[in-house]
């Protein structure tokens, strides 16, 4: 899942998406509704995290050019404000949810999660495939019954490769999906990532090499 974390409280944006990042997500932050117009217009996000009262373009503005935009990103709008108008107000424009500070972050976590999973096509809560069983909730990895301990960025390249279903996805998409826009088109990172991934899986390998295309999960060709 990527997510956009734009809040002009620095800590509280920098804070939120560390956690996020954590739980396997891509994470770009900004700290003003300027810079997120920016990153909508070049990337496309699962779901946004959007305070209201931002300088320059309010998160209002931003809520509204993405619920226009029919790109599907799901927007969760933040303010200090409580009263039911101004959450009534929030879901007018086109937001998906409300969430008022304070706020517990476990409690965002799981707001969020909901709408990520309601930007993309249905699928099943734990995914099964040549004898590797991921499951999302709980963010495990088993091999023929055998737990694999694998880093937050496995797990989500991991969870791409699967929620292809056999397709293959090329390295641009993997950066794209499992890392944030900080991340350097012209690393290895992925070719790394993907290395320690198969020797983690064990043998026999699942991951293979499509020459010029990218990556997949399946038996040897």
């Amino acid at each position: 899942m990527r997510v956009l974390v734009a809040d002009d409280e620095r800590l509280l944006a920098d804070t939120v998406a560390e956690g996020l990042r954590r739980l396997s997500m891509a994470v770009d932050v900004c700290y003003d509704g300027d810079g997120a117009l920016e990153r909508i217009g070049v990337n496309r996000y699962d779901v946004a995290v959007l305070d209201r009262d931002m300088p320059g373009h309010t998160g209002d503005e931003v809520c509204r050019s993405l619920t226009g935009s029919g790109t599907g990103t799901r927007v969760l709008l933040l303010t200090a404000a409580a009263g039911i108008r101004d959450r009534v107000e929030g879901l007018d424009l086109g937001a998906d949810d409300y969430l008022t500070k304070p706020f517990a972050f476990a409690e965002l976590v799981a707001r969020v999660q909901a709408l990520g999973r309601r930007s993309a096509p249905a699928l099943p809560p734990v995914l099964e495939q040549h004898g590797v069983t991921l499951d999302v909730a709980r963010r495990t990895v088993t091999r023929d019954g055998h737990p694999v301990n694998l880093s937050p960025k496995e797990f989500a390249v991991l969870h791409v490769l699967m929620r292809a279903d056999g397709r293959v996805v090329s390295a641009e998409d993997l950066l794209e999906q499992a890392w944030d826009e900080y991340a350097d088109p012209f690393t290895n990172v992925v070719r790394v990532t993907v290395m320690t991934l198969r020797k983690k899986l064990g043998a026999p390998q699942i991951i293979h090499t499509v020459p010029r295309a990218g990556y997949r999960i399946g038996d040897a060709a």
